[in-house]
């Protein structure tokens, strides 16, 4: 009995014990996934908790306390709320905070000396009424769409500014120094944040929105040079080991909340590698709503490998040479331009790629007219021209992305596979031993 006591005194201790151990691991093991899936996010840590600890140098030493005083902490919220992963992220709300921050505290001052003048009993009514009134048209700015996007963090901000400093104003005679200190911490907060995130291991959303695009448009070209193998030769034993590296294009149908967050932030971002100022940016929004325009097509090709219900390889052998020519000129197409995307380059075997689909597809179209299915049941008819059209569709969308894509080569001044011929690396014979070579172009 008292052996058995003990067992279940010990099983109840060590229970939470043993769940609290098992959480902590979990979340080790998760952090630890993190961290290798993109190391950047552990130097964003550490840039951040560098920022906070800077800023806070104004509330440990006092010959910097007493020029600011309590306000110093607004220099710490100012880093915690905009320190952004990103360069373009970040710019993009220092430099939202500090204007509105600016605006919003002229107003408010303003209003307070308007107040003042009215007299005593009037003051109260007049900042009531311009409270009541800056707060209800700043807050219907909101809701304009293209406002929206790029300031919104900035009107919200200047709605906090100027009701801060117009109700505080009433009480506390010294309001210009009140805004004053406001606006010095705030660009405290904003200018180190910006700095750091620029100098220091920096995060680039132009760079990610140019590497994603092109990564996008490589899924799906993969997906179609499987996919005619997958389909008219169902009987390969690889199958289930082609099909799994066929999955990637499905990160494309739920992209494009990041793309249009990445082309946000790229806005702010000044030159940088490659990318130049004024890069433009809304094209890879343009080629990322076709590249998921074609990968729901993509998506519905993928339930017809998927499907319970599937036709005989008889029939699909009649159609089977078109449609791997289709599908694959257009995966050999999609690649090539991912490639040019990727390095900047204007890739010339594009062109042949798409011309051959297009043939495939009026072979395609000639075929079907030769009244191929007047011995066929209907229910594998229906299949097969879903099958055929969805990939006339996938051609289509195929040259409306090269068109797309040749247009950003245009803009962003991509080079030709004849220039980059031209680049090599020429080593100065001067420089000392672990210096650095450096690309000539040769023109």
């Amino acid at each position: 009995m008292a052996s058995g006591n003990q067992e279940h005194v010990k099983g109840v201790l060590t229970g939470p014990f043993e769940k609290i151990g098992n959480m902590v691991v979990s979340a080790a093991r998760n952090a630890k996934k993190l961290g290798e899936q993109d190391p950047r996010r552990i130097a964003h840590s550490f840039k951040v908790a560098l920022a906070i600890t800077l800023v806070s140098l104004f509330y440990y030493f006092d010959f910097l306390y007493d020029g600011f005083g309590v306000s110093a902490m607004w220099a710490v919220m100012t880093v915690v709320v905009v320190f952004e992963f990103s360069v373009g992220a970040t710019i993009g709300k220092a430099v939202n905070r500090g204007a509105a921050t600016f605006l919003g505290g002229a107003l408010g001052v303003g209003a307070h000396r308007l107040a003042v003048l009215t007299g005593e009993k009037a003051e109260p009514v007049i900042l009531g009424l311009s409270v009541f009134l800056i707060s209800a048209a700043a807050t219907f700015v909101r809701f304009f769409p293209r406002l929206k996007k790029r300031y919104d963090y900035g009107v919200l901000i200047f709605i906090l500014t100027f009701n801060l400093i117009t109700v505080s104003a009433y009480r506390d005679e010294e309001v210009i120094e009140m805004a004053h200190r406001r606006l010095s911490t705030v660009m405290i907060g904003g200018s180190a944040s910006v700095l750091i995130c620029i100098f220091l291991c920096p995060v680039w959303a132009g760079a990610d929105l140019h590497n994603l695009i092109a990564v996008n448009i490589e899924n799906i070209g993969i997906f179609l040079e499987g996919f005619g193998r997958e389909y008219f030769e169902m009987a390969n034993d690889n199958k289930r080991e082609n099909k799994t590296s066929l999955d990637g294009y499905k990160t494309v149908l739920n992209s494009k909340s990041t793309e249009e967050t990445l082309s946000n932030s790229a806005r702010w971002e000044p030159r940088h590698g490659k990318f130049r100022y004024r890069h433009p940016w809304y094209q890879y929004l343009k080629i990322g709503n076709e590249t998921r325009a074609c990968a729901y097509r993509i998506d519905a090709l993928n339930g017809c490998l998927n499907s319970e219900t599937q036709t005989t390889m008889e029939i699909r052998r009649k159609i089977q040479e078109p449609c791997m020519q289709m599908s694959l000129e257009c995966g050999h197409a999609l690649k090539e331009l991912a490639k040019g995307i990727k390095t900047m380059t204007r890739s010339l075997s594009v062109g042949p790629h798409i011309e051959n689909a297009k043939i495939a597809g009026k072979n395609l179209e000639s075929l079907l007219q030769t009244g191929l299915w007047s011995e066929t049941d209907l229910l594998d008819v229906i299949q097969t021209a879903t099958v055929t059209s969805l990939l006339t569709e996938i051609v289509s969308y195929t040259i409306k992305i090269s068109d797309s894509v040749q247009e950003l080569a245009s803009l962003s001044k991509f080079k030709n596979h004849a220039e980059t011929r031209q680049e090599t690396t020429i080593v100065c014979p001067d420089v000392v031993e672990g210096s650095h070579a450096f690309d000539i172009v040769v023109e």
